[in-house]
């Protein structure tokens, strides 16, 4: 058997091994890497292809104190792209010498949308800006690089969307795990990952000598580090990768791999934050630093605050609160970004309320597209009031998919400057339908292109078209989905990773599962079943909508609380009852209460056994 082989080989207890295999992990070395990730195990950022050419030309424009634009994208993942590569520049100028000049821009969502612009590029020309470099966007922006060299200026691309089947765009360097030709091993990263492979590559490298270490070198007293890397270059990499766990948490990259290991080494750095806005915006999520945190503490109560800004304003207040050294600022900027939370959350739920409504009349079976113009759709008239705001359709497209199980599409619509009503869209899909692969086949494969532009990945896509065409969107998404939408797909199916009876829980056990953080995509949470345990208490409800049950195994058995969220209607439908004997799908809790904590149960999911008996139970 192979997990007892690992268990024997790598001294882990047999579940743990279990664990282990199910996520590809066969032998003790690599149980070793998993479960004790550090900063040595990121990958040399020269497997990238590109990083050469990238590196010297970052290295040459310092060296001649070139003027440099770093271009974002309005995400979280954009935005704190961009704080680290301005960083990055900014520390190896000072090594050099040399004054770096760099500047950035985050495009507005509404007013600009995603992408590079031939108008920016123009106003950096005019400003003496040489070097470009994107950050979270380009891998698709052929006209933008087009423009750049026409312009005369260079362009590296730095991204981690998928490229189109024509290649990349003309660049200097071109840093993108998922070009064709590039052998990185981590293809999961988020744009701040490859932005930060370039940083980490800067910051390791040989640097000329500025004027102090001349001196020194006249002197005889050339300092060491000069011959290599930066003497703090290992330090400012690991101070990174508190900002960079944030962004792969929040773009829901696979913590896998790489992503694993910056994520579990950025929250631990995150205890201990030096920079004051990211302190102040931690205390507004209330995050103590006293305490270990999660995936999911970052992913709902400190990613949300830093997409605020993007989504309802300007994300350059991100980029603001991450830079600034002054405290009073930090505040002032932290406190915005929190206020932007709350609109957006009230934002979001006005919107849901209307979407709700049309999700009886969406047709079974298909890829869902809904918009604020519908006609004659309840709540929705295009009026100013029903207008969904474009900062929150992704989040909406998000909702829906966790009602439906349907891959959907979310649409607000805008007039342009031109009097030109313009139709932007965001989507959210499932596992195994690729609805960036959708979106492309719609889009070319009918004679007649639809969208002015799009991009994205497998699980999430965004683009722009005029709103005249909704209609054959619509039409050509239902045929693309009837074709690819396969039924077994649309099955909300529970994945289950062991069978764990509730007298194999201890403390123990609940010690080797948190080795298993950090949590998310790629690496979800272990789910176990145990079987043939009696419900031995009346079942409470929580404000309507969730239930409380006591569980045990046997008459004498271990026994345990079980919360089951949004369970209540179930729970009715079901009938489940004190005495009854049930199977459990369940992750295992820790309840850090002082007067009631302990180990506790979250329910995945309940099937009343067939035979119920009130004999004891013993297995």
């Amino acid at each position: 058997m192979l997990a007892a082989h690992l268990a024997h080989q790598a001294n882990l207890p047999l579940l743990v091994a279990e664990l282990l295999i199910a996520r590809g992990i066969e032998t003790a070395q690599a149980a070793e890497v998993f479960l004790r990730p550090g900063i040595a195990q990121l990958h040399d950022p020269y497997l990238m292809k590109g990083m050469r050419r990238a590196v010297d030309r970052v290295l040459a424009a310092i060296s001649a104190n070139e003027k440099l634009l770093i271009y974002g994208d309005y995400d979280v993942d954009g935005t704190i792209a961009t704080v680290l590569l301005k960083t990055a520049i900014e520390r190896v100028a000072k090594l050099c010498g040399s004054t770096a000049q760099v500047a950035y821009h985050v495009p507005h969502r509404i007013r600009e949308g995603y992408g590079m612009q031939n108008n920016i590029l123009a106003d950096a020309h005019e400003n003496g800006i040489t070097l470009v470099l994107s950050v979270d966007t380009g891998i698709r922006a052929f006209a933008a690089a087009k423009e750049a060299q026409r312009l005369g200026l260079d362009l590296i691309v730095t991204d981690h969307h998928l490229p189109e089947e024509r290649g990349t765009p003309h660049a200097v360097a071109v840093l993108n795990p998922n070009q064709a030709g590039c052998e990185y091993p981590c293809k999961h990263l988020c744009g701040a990952g490859v932005a930060f492979k370039l940083a980490q590559a800067l910051l390791e490298s040989d640097l000329p000598a500025g004027p102090q270490e001349k001196d020194a070198r006249e002197s005889g007293n050339a300092l060491k580090h000069l011959s290599g890397a930066p003497a703090d270059a290992a330090k400012i990499i690991r101070s990174f990768l508190k900002l960079l766990a944030i962004a792969t948490i929040a773009d829901a990259v696979p913590l896998a791999g790489e992503n694993r290991v910056i994520t579990a080494v950025g929250l631990d750095e995150l205890r201990r934050p030096v920079q004051p806005g990211l302190r102040e915006l931690m205390r507004l999520a209330q995050l103590d630093p006293a305490k270990t945190f999660t995936a999911t503490d970052i992913a709902f109560r400190l990613a949300p605050r830093i997409n605020a800004a993007g989504r309802m304003d300007i994300a350059d207040d991100v980029i603001e609160l991450f830079l600034t050294r002054d405290h009073g600022s930090a505040t002032r900027l932290a406190e915005k970004l929190n206020r932007l939370n709350d609109e957006r959350r009230a934002t979001e739920a006005a919107a849901l309320a209307q979407i709700e409504a049309l999700l009886p009349n969406v047709l079974a079976g298909s890829c869902i597209i809904l918009d604020d113009h519908a006609s004659g759709a309840p709540g929705v008239g295009g009026t100013d009031s029903a207008k969904w705001h474009r900062g929150v359709i992704g989040i909406l497209a998000s909702r829906v998919v966790d009602r439906t199980g349907l891959p959907a599409i979310l649409i607000t619509h805008e007039v342009d400057e031109l009097g030109v009503s313009q139709a932007h869209g965001s989507g959210r899909s499932i596992p195994g339908f690729h609805l960036l692969d959708a979106l492309t086949a719609v889009d070319s494969g009918h004679g007649t292109p639809l969208f002015s532009r799009f991009g994205g990945h497998a699980h999430a896509v965004g683009f722009s078209m005029p709103s005249a065409l909704v209609p054959e969107l619509r039409s050509r998404m239902q045929a693309y989905s009837s074709l690819h939408l396969e039924h077994a797909l649309l099955a909300i199916t529970l994945r289950c990773d062991a069978e764990l009876p509730l007298d194999r829980i201890n403390p123990s056990l609940a010690t080797w599962l948190c080795r298993f953080e950090p949590l998310g995509m790629g690496n979800p949470e272990p789910v176990f079943i145990a079987r043939r345990v009696r419900i031995t208490a009346p079942l409470r409800k929580i404000k309507e909508k969730h239930i409380r049950l006591r569980v045990q195994l046997g008459q004498r058995g271990a026994h345990f609380n079980c919360l089951g969220w949004n369970w209540a209607s179930r729970a009715d439908e079901m009938r489940l009852e004190e005495n009854m004997l049930v199977d459990i799908a369940y992750k295992l809790r820790e309840n850090t209460h002082p007067d009631f904590g302990g180990q506790e149960l979250e329910l995945c999911g309940l099937s009343p056994c067939d035979t119920q008996t009130t004999a004891n139970n013993q297995p």
